[in-house]
C-alpha cells in the first residue's frame, strides 16, 4: 500500500527526496527517464547512487525517440524559440519525463507519485499537469515544495543520514538533453551577470571554418554531411559537430507559468542550427501565407507546452497543421560552423519557388506586362486612397 514511484534524476532535490521517503516508510521505486545527454556509465552511476539512498528498484527508461517523435519534431516543425531566444530545451522534456514516469507508475501499481520540484518554478506544474490528468487515481508527494526547504537545508539532512556526495561543490545547475543543456548557477538569479565560459559544458576548441551540409526531407532533418540516420541521431551528430565551436550559448529570460520572471543560461547548438536551416529552407520553398500562418500557430504550440499543456488535444490539432505545412520543405541546407556562431550560406531544393519561371525579384518580369503591373499597383492602393480623401477633410 506504501508502493511509491520517485521521478529521480540523481540530483541534490531528487536525492533528498529518495532517502526522506525511505526513511518515512515508503517503497520506493526510482526511475529516471533518458532524454539525451547520458552515456551509459553515467546512467550506471545514477542506478548505483539510487540504491544508496535506500530505494527499492531503480529503472532507466530510454525516451529519447520518443522525445524526438512526440515533440521535438514539431518543434522543429514550428521553429520555436521561446521569446524569439530558447529552444525550450527543458521544458520539451519533462513533459515526456513525466508521461513515462506515470505509466511505469501505472504498470507497478503505484498509489504515489514523487518529484523533487520547489514550490517556485515551472516543473511542478508539468509533472503536476501529467500526473494529475493520467492518473488522478495516484497521489503526488512533493517533500520539497511542501517543507519549502532550501538548498542547504536538504544538503545537512543527507550528511546528517551519512549521504555526503560533495554537493556544495556543484557551483552550477546542469540539465543535459537531447534538445539542449540549461544552466543556472548565481548570476541567472541577478538580471546583469552574464555566465562565465567555464559554466558551459562545452568549451572552444576548433577555431577554423567548418562546412556542413543537413538534408531535410518534408522537414526532418534525414542527414549530416550526406551520411542518413535516424533525426534523433543526427541531432546528436550534428551537436557533436558543433559544440566544439562553442556554439549556442545564450541567457533566456521569461515568464514562468506561475507569473514570476525566470533567466536561464543555456547550450543548444544543435537546437539553434537545425531551427534556423530549417526556417530557411521553408523561406525558399512555402507560400507567405503558410509562413505567416505558421509562425503564430508555432508560437501558440511553444507556449502551451511550456506551459504543461502538452495533452489538451488543441496541441494534436496544431501538430496536425505543422505536419501538414511541411510537405514541401525538403532540400539540403548549407551551413558554416565558426567560433561562437555559424552562417547560413544557401540551400538546394526542387522546392525551391526562387526557381519559378516569372521573373528573377530586382531585374525581369516574364509573366505579366508593364501596364499589368501598373494597374495592380493601381487598385493595390485603393484602400490607402479612400482612408486618406475620407480623413483628409475633416
Amino acid at each position: 500500500m506504501n508502493k511509491l514511484v520517485i521521478a529521480y534524476s540523481g540530483g541534490l532535490d531528487t536525492s533528498y527526496c529518495a532517502v526522506s521517503l525511505s526513511k518515512a516508510g515508503y517503497d520506493v521505486h526510482a526511475v529516471s527517464v533518458n532524454t539525451g545527454g547520458f552515456t551509459s556509465e553515467e546512467i550506471k552511476t545514477i542506478e548505483s547512487n539510487a540504491y544508496k539512498m535506500g530505494v527499492s528498484t531503480y529503472k532507466n527508461i530510454d525516451a529519447i525517440a520518443s522525445y524526438y517523435d512526440k515533440v521535438i519534431k514539431y518543434l522543429i516543425f514550428g521553429n520555436v524559440l521561446k521569446n524569439n531566444t530558447y529552444p525550450l530545451s527543458v521544458s520539451a522534456e519533462r513533459i515526456i519525463q513525466a508521461i513515462e514516469i506515470v505509466q511505469y507508475a501505472k504498470s507497478i501499481d503505484a498509489k504515489y507519485i514523487a518529484h523533487g520540484s520547489t514550490g517556485a518554478g515551472n516543473d511542478q506544474v508539468r509533472f503536476d499537469m501529467i500526473f494529475q490528468t493520467l492518473a488522478p487515481e495516484i497521489e503526488i508527494i512533493t517533500p520539497i515544495r511542501d517543507g519549502k526547504l532550501t538548498r542547504q537545508q536538504e544538503i545537512d539532512y543527507l550528511i546528517e543520514n551519512g549521504i555526503d556526495m560533495s554537493w556544495n561543490k556543484a557551483k552550477y545547475s546542469v540539465n543535459k538533453g537531447l534538445w539542449g543543456t540549461s544552466v543556472g548557477g548565481e548570476e541567472t538569479l541577478t538580471s546583469e551577470k552574464p555566465l562565465p565560459d567555464s559554466a558551459y559544458p562545452s568549451q572552444l576548441k576548433h577555431v577554423e571554418d567548418e562546412k556542413v551540409t543537413l538534408t531535410f526531407s518534408k522537414g526532418e532533418l534525414v542527414a549530416v554531411n550526406g551520411i542518413k540516420n535516424n533525426p534523433e541521431v543526427n541531432i546528436e551528430v550534428l551537436n557533436n559537430l558543433a559544440s566544439v565551436y562553442a556554439i549556442g550559448r545564450d541567457i533566456h529570460v521569461g515568464d514562468t507559468i506561475v507569473g514570476i520572471k525566470g533567466r536561464v543560461g543555456f547550450e543548444a547548438a544543435a537546437a539553434l542550427i537545425i531551427i534556423k536551416a530549417h526556417h530557411l529552407l521553408e523561406k525558399h520553398a512555402l507560400t507567405k501565407w503558410q509562413l505567416q500562418h505558421k509562425d503564430y500557430l508555432s508560437s501558440f504550440y511553444g507556449m502551451h507546452l511550456h506551459e504543461g499543456q502538452y495533452l489538451d488535444p488543441v496541441m494534436r490539432d496544431m501538430e496536425a497543421f505543422l505536419q501538414s505545412s511541411q510537405d514541401k520543405v525538403s532540400g539540403d541546407v548549407f551551413v558554416t560552423l565558426k567560433p561562437y556562431h555559424f552562417s547560413l550560406d544557401g540551400i538546394n531544393s526542387k522546392h525551391d519557388l526562387m526557381n519559378a519561371k516569372f521573373g528573377s525579384y530586382g531585374e525581369e518580369n516574364k509573366g505579366w506586362t508593364a501596364d499589368e503591373a501598373k494597374g495592380f499597383i493601381k487598385i493595390l492602393g485603393n484602400q490607402n486612397k479612400i482612408y486618406q480623401q475620407v480623413n483628409s477633410e475633416l
